[in-house]
């Protein structure tokens, strides 16, 4: 296990088929399930961990998103990964960034309506990721539907010659969708967020039931999280899984996504996956006990 810090030494080092893990930070079971999927199918893993400026629009949120390396490097290797990458600033960023990439459309509605410039960042980071580590299959979860669409329109129309795979949403026990951000929410503040969760659930339900209108959709998680009041919705969006484009009637693959501002400071994206033309959903797996979040201990370490 390696820790490195340029994209040179991260080059020389890898050999064979290279799964990277792009993070910023404090992993969670939601990262390592990224890991140990990459550790079984590729020779060499790495886990990128940058906080990068570029994506936060929000300068409270970038001062107070959580940092120790020497927590995720043990949990990384733990997991099956050959380095952690854990640059600089002023390796990504050796110069005033003057070359950004937009993906246009896909990063349009809901979070980009939302945070200006959020994906702007998130494509060029992912870009300077891709380009740098030359990775032939890269790992990101589903919770960050929307991102995962940017990302893959983003390789496939740039013709980067890396795999960008998707896997599903990690939750705490009781449904919760995992982010470092849940550690600032104070015990009656989770328990509001929890309503974020049973609101997709329940539209999921009625998805399962047959219904296919995003109206009736977005509708059922307005009615589980309008009973919280400490839960105030910045939208809710049923979208193509592929363009991230809002959507009328569900009949192919899609999403049915959600931001919230949950107490005074912290804001919380989720979703749901669903498929018309098989009928599945996708709600993603949830955990059986409390989470490495909370200080307690990774299984495999």
């Amino acid at each position: 296990m390696k820790v490195l810090h340029t994209f040179r030494d991260v080059r020389e080092f890898a050999q064979g088929s290279v799964g990277l893990v792009p993070t910023m930070g404090y992993l969670h079971e939601g990262h390592l399930a990224l890991i140990d999927e990459a550790a079984e199918r590729c020779e060499t893993v790495i886990v990128s961990v940058f906080v990068n400026p570029l994506q936060f629009d929000d300068a409270t949120d970038l001062d107070t998103y959580p940092d120790d390396l020497e927590r995720d490097v043990e949990l990384a290797s733990c997991h099956g990964a050959d380095v952690v990458f854990a640059p600089s600033l002023t390796e990504m960023y050796p110069t005033r960034q003057r070359t950004t990439v937009t993906v246009a459309e896909v990063a349009d509605a809901m979070e980009g309506e939302h945070r200006r410039d959020h994906f702007v960042g998130v494509a060029t980071v992912v870009t300077k990721l891709f380009s740098g580590v030359r990775p032939d299959v890269a790992y990101f979860g589903r919770k960050d539907a929307q991102q995962l669409a940017v990302v893959t329109t983003m390789a496939a129309e740039l013709s980067m010659p890396v795999h960008v795979v998707g896997l599903p949403t990690v939750r705490e026990s009781d449904g919760l969708a995992l982010s470092s951000r849940n550690t600032r929410l104070t015990p009656s503040e989770r328990h509001d967020a929890l309503t974020l969760s049973q609101g997709l659930f329940a539209a999921a339900r009625l998805f399962g039931e047959g219904e296919r209108r995003s109206a009736a959709l977005e509708a059922a998680v307005r009615d589980v999280v309008i009973g919280s009041p400490g839960v105030q919705l910045e939208y809710v969006t049923v979208a193509d899984a592929s363009t991230a484009a809002p959507i009328v009637t569900v009949t192919g693959p899609a999403f049915l996504a959600l931001a919230a501002r949950v107490g005074s400071s912290v804001r919380l994206i989720d979703n749901v996956f669903i498929d018309a033309s098989t009928g599945t959903v996708d709600t993603g797996v949830k955990l059986d006990g409390p989470s490495i979040l909370y200080g307690g201990d990774d299984p495999c370490c």
